[in-house]
């Protein structure tokens, strides 16, 4: 409990010094006000936006429609094709180089393959985050299924348990802490993959409010879309790391 208080004081002292720096900057000119708001005008500009009917808010839930549904699309399509591959030797060593191919593409990369066949539309930032995302899953959940102890899959073979029981009884139990790790991982890249759309294809979200204040020199509402973007990117962190503690607690000593 000690190590944690200590833990909280440090991380509170730090975030405390930054925004220190950040306010002697914007009150003593360091850096002007055009390009950086002080603390107290995009605290304001946030809760202006932020109240009811506010544009802001309004942007803020598309923004985490849009991310939620490519993570969970990218979470479903990972985990299923990891398990496949995952328990399947012969499967891993055939398509190992057309996932390593595949794997270090950018999913901005693929927005011109997506805008010609979706269209500048909702269903192309879908599909780019829902592939952008899935990689961190189904990576992991290949890494967890290759790792599942070899004596497990002789005695479920002695057993003729069926490869799909396999999956669903020992399989998925064995390889759960690296889907989480991999699912955590998903949802950040979910949220910024989310943003990047939203501004190369003009779809309403946080992305698009942002990127308009920065053509129109709106520091202050710019600041406020990115302050925004870290607190939904924290809590949405926040929030898997609870649930991956609670479905761990077997793991605990």
């Amino acid at each position: 409990m000690k190590g944690r208080a200590t833990d909280w004081i440090g991380s509170i002292a730090v975030l405390a010094a930054v925004l220190a720096l950040w306010w002697s900057a914007s009150h003593f000119q360091w850096v002007s006000k055009v390009f950086l708001p002080t603390p107290e005008a995009t605290l304001a500009a946030l809760a202006e936006g932020l109240q009811a009917g506010g544009m802001l808010l309004e942007q803020s839930l598309q923004t985490l429609l849009r991310m939620f549904e490519g993570w969970l699309l990218a979470c479903l399509a990972g985990i299923v094709l990891g398990a496949l591959i995952g328990t399947s030797a012969a499967a891993r060593t055939w398509l190992q180089p057309l996932l390593e191919f595949v794997r270090p593409l950018p999913a901005s990369a693929i927005m011109p393959l997506a805008i010609s066949i979706f269209g500048l539309g909702p269903n192309m930032v879908l599909f780019v985050v829902a592939f952008g995302a899935m990689w961190p899953v189904l990576l992991a959940t290949l890494h967890g299924f290759a790792s599942v102890d070899p004596r497990l899959s002789e005695v479920a073979a002695a057993l003729q348990i069926p490869r799909h029981e396999f999956v669903w009884k020992i399989g998925l139990p064995s390889a759960m802490p690296d889907i989480l790790a991999g699912m955590r991982l998903s949802m950040t890249v979910s949220l910024i993959v989310a943003v990047v759309g939203e501004m190369i294809a003009s779809q309403s979200g946080l992305g698009q409010a942002i990127l308009l204040a920065a053509r129109s020199f709106r520091a202050s509402e710019l600041f406020a879309g990115i302050v925004l973007l870290g607190v939904i990117g924290f809590a949405a962190n926040a929030l898997l790391a609870g649930a991956e503690r609670k479905l761990l607690r077997w793991q605990q000593p």
